[in-house]
């Protein structure tokens, strides 16, 4: 929500000392926003299941990654994260991974999977699938057709909102291609059109629109995303993507602000093929909850900004991935053998679960790739010879271990991932079946890209303060990922190494805000 911007009521800086007093950090005035009010939404992490009573497992893709920059930050300024604020999936889809791309268009994903041992748990081994997308060639893409819609209220002053926005907004600008159109709505009081669509070629002029938002009132994000929807409408390009961008901070609080009826309003603008992707931005009045729960009601995908560097990886070097949709409602499901496999637990997705009938509902909405992105989740399973420690057998009859057929009885799993293609209304499938003597008996064994996913997965977990890992330091972590580094031209895994550290560091002495020391350790 925004926060009164009048000159009686200002700060100097958005930054503590170590006494807590307010120092000089820019030069202007911005309005005063409450500290800790940023929302999440509170899943309990999934817990193992019995495969005799429940062998399917099924969820919808994420490509967000808006968790893990809104982690880095909190870490960067020596506090840790939530707890809520923590999402595993988010966390290990944030990194490029060099999995197997496929080859043909009608057939745009191709299925991956490595069983190692668990580095957390042992005598557990954990199934690693890899989904990556077909990647189309530049050249190929359709235009795109956007609608930005920026939050301009007046807690959007701070430098870390509006003024990195559009930095970012115009490395977005230098991407566009001569054929492509830009729009820009923002809303703070009411809703404005500060540019009709104009061509990716007059590229000044988008760039001059931008330069020209400025910040002030309160917060009409519904009449906002209805003023966008409905110039997206206007001018739809059915051979191109049409997609309407949000940028914001925090809450609504003017117009719609009822989080049901937002989310009822943007699913029924999915239906026009209008994509909806959201930038969330700052810390202190942070409404992730919301975003995350339109993000995936309208087709689309979740970011935080917390820096230039991270507009660039989002609006620049991702921009293909982010932008082209390659498939729509994208599900996975993952039968297991109970002659294998006694218990399973889906890290992460707390967020995307379905029921086992939605695989098969093409009704039921579920993530959309994009070109030549990359899906990774992780299973910690129990062989089914460890049956006997889980749960007793049953007294009166039945088998706990289950009776596979014959002729599948040396699979591990069965995997099978659920699509549409882009414009189409019938679902198509691809199955991957997992046989049990592929399991790597070493976890080094298993190659870079795989072993530092899990590496992620243990850190985003023990930051969520999750039992399973608890034996599992950060030094164990750091040394982990340190060993699956593998290729990192860009030094993303680099930095992740250092924030585990820091992580470390802050359970040891205690951050400035937020957890008390060795809350982590509890």
């Amino acid at each position: 929500m925004a926060a009164p911007y009048a000159p009686g009521n200002v700060i100097v800086s958005a930054h503590r000392s170590m006494h807590g007093k307010r120092t000089p950090a820019f030069p202007y005035p911005v309005p005063v926003l409450p500290e800790g009010a940023d929302q999440f939404p509170g899943k309990e992490a999934n817990k193992a299941v019995l495969v005799a009573e429940q062998p399917v497992s099924t969820f919808s893709t994420d490509v967000d990654t808006a968790s893990y920059a809104f982690v880095r930050r909190m870490l960067t300024e020596n506090r840790l994260p939530p707890p809520d604020a923590v999402r595993v999936e988010e966390m290990v889809n944030y990194f490029p991974y060099r999995y197997s791309a496929p080859r043909d268009p009608a057939r745009p994903f191709a299925i991956g999977t490595e069983v190692m041992p668990s580095p957390w748990t042992a005598g557990n081994q954990l199934l690693h699938i890899a989904v990556r997308g077909y990647d189309v060639k530049a050249a190929e893409r359709p235009s795109a057709n956007v609608v930005l819609l920026v939050d301009v209220s007046g807690s959007m002053a701070y430098p870390d909102r509006l003024p990195l926005l559009q930095q970012a907004f115009r490395l977005f600008a230098q991407q566009l291609r001569d054929e492509d159109r830009v729009a820009i709505v923002t809303y703070a009081d009411g809703t404005t059109v500060a540019l009709e669509p104009t061509a990716g070629k007059e590229r000044g002029k988008i760039v001059d629109a931008i330069a020209a938002l400025k910040g002030g009132g309160g917060t009409a994000g519904g009449a906002g995303l209805q003023r966008a929807y409905e110039l997206a409408e206007r001018h739809f390009d059915p051979k191109a993507v049409n997609r309407v961008i949000l940028a914001t901070d925090g809450d609504f609080n003017l117009g719609i602000t009822d989080p049901r009826q937002l989310e009822r309003f943007i699913v029924d603008k999915r239906k026009s093929g209008i994509y909806l992707s959201i930038l969330g931005v700052g810390a202190g009045n942070l409404n992730d909850a919301l975003m995350q729960r339109l993000a995936q009601s309208g087709n689309g995908n979740a970011a935080y900004i917390d820096s230039l560097l991270e507009a660039r990886k989002a609006l620049g070097e991702e921009l293909g991935s982010t932008m082209f949709p390659i498939a729509n409602d994208v599900k996975v499901q993952v039968e297991f053998n109970p002659a294998q496999v006694a218990a399973y637990r889906l890290i992460g997705y707390e967020t995307r679960m379905l029921q086992k009938q939605d695989f098969k509902d093409d009704k039921v909405d579920a993530g959309d790739i994009g070109a030549g992105h990359t899906v990774t989740a992780i299973y910690e399973i129990t062989p089914a010879a460890a049956a006997a420690g889980l749960v007793d057998p049953p007294r009166y009859g039945g088998n706990a271990r289950g009776k596979p057929a014959a002729a599948n009885g040396d699979e591990l799993c069965f995997v099978k991932v659920r699509y549409k293609l882009p414009g189409q209304a019938a679902s198509r499938q691809i199955d991957h079946p997992v046989a049990a003597a592929s399991a790597r008996r070493q976890f080094e064994a298993a190659p870079d890209d795989q072993r530092f996913a899990v590496a992620v997965a243990a850190f985003a977990q023990r930051l969520r303060g999750e039992q399973q890992v608890a034996d599992m330091s950060f030094a164990d972590i750091a040394a982990l990922a340190n060993g699956a580094r593998g290729q990192d031209p860009e030094g993303y895994r680099a930095e992740f190494v250092k924030l585990v550290r820091m992580a470390e560091s802050l359970d040891k002495v205690g951050p400035q805000a937020g957890r008390e020391p060795g809350l982590l350790r509890r």
